[in-house]
């Protein structure tokens, strides 16, 4: 059974499911695909959405209880995608933000899509240093890095974690981001997989397919691996990734 990390189920409170009927179907069809727990990580503080902590907390347990009495097995857990912003570390302070896990380890970071703010390397480390782990959301998907992936290096040999978007690497957003995801993989850029699904249509979870794409091309034991990230994070466990592989051509698409 998989853990979906980077999921928009919540009804109502950001661009993925509207309404109670839509989580519902999002949920069946979760399962369907072999996931048992998501990991809930509406939009915070992206310039749309807000979701505190004690607001998302509540949806959260709204929505299980529904989830429950519709005998629909699949456990929710409460998260954020942060946007990274300079005010980050006030956020915190004041209680705003949602880890991916109990232990308050591991936390959800979005970049804005077409850049790589100037303080991320420093604030991404400071939080390393805090004993935090942050988890960089769909990096194929940000212009900078999808340009010069290398630019991922710096935070991945910090400590940082990376997520790539079952449909980026199945290539529902082109090719080009497709072939980045592939070499994210294939070269230990990137650690995980998850749906970042907004509904059953145009934004699905495809979790199946993606795991074995994945087995596919690079065998079972990174499926594995990658498989037992996504549970040892949401334990709050200790993760083991495999070193980057640095290769000068892998960057070349074209």
């Amino acid at each position: 059974m998989f853990v979906d990390l980077h999921c928009h189920i919540l009804p109502g409170v950001d661009d993925g499911a509207r309404t109670v009927d839509d989580s519902i179907y999002m949920a069946r069809t979760a399962v369907s695909e072999g996931i048992s727990h998501i990991l809930c990580t509406p939009h915070y503080n992206n310039g749309h959405y807000t979701n505190k902590k004690e607001d998302i907390i509540e949806e959260v347990a709204k929505l299980q209880r529904v989830l429950d009495h519709h005998r629909i097995p699949l456990t929710l857990f409460e998260g954020q995608e942060v946007r990274i912003s300079d005010d980050l570390f006030d956020r915190m302070n004041n209680g705003d933000i949602l880890f991916a896990d109990l232990k308050d380890k591991y936390l959800m970071v979005e970049f804005p899509t077409t850049v790589v703010p100037e303080y991320s390397e420093a604030m991404l480390l400071e939080l390393c240093r805090k004993g935090h782990t942050p988890i960089i959301v769909h990096p194929e998907r940000n212009n900078v890095f999808l340009e010069r992936p290398r630019k991922l290096q710096p935070f991945v040999n910090m400590g940082c974690l990376t997520q790539i978007t079952n449909g980026s690497y199945l290539g529902q957003f082109g090719k080009k981001i497709q072939k980045a995801s592939q070499k994210m993989i294939k070269y230990n850029y990137a650690h995980m997989l998850s749906s970042d699904a907004h509904n059953i249509s145009s934004r699905g979870f495809y979790t199946r397919a993606a795991y074995d794409k994945l087995e596919k091309e690079f065998g079972s034991e990174k499926r594995q691996r990658f498989e037992q990230i996504t549970k040892d994070i949401v334990n709050g466990d200790n993760v083991v990734v495999e070193p980057i592989t640095n290769n000068k051509k892998i960057w070349v698409f074209y």
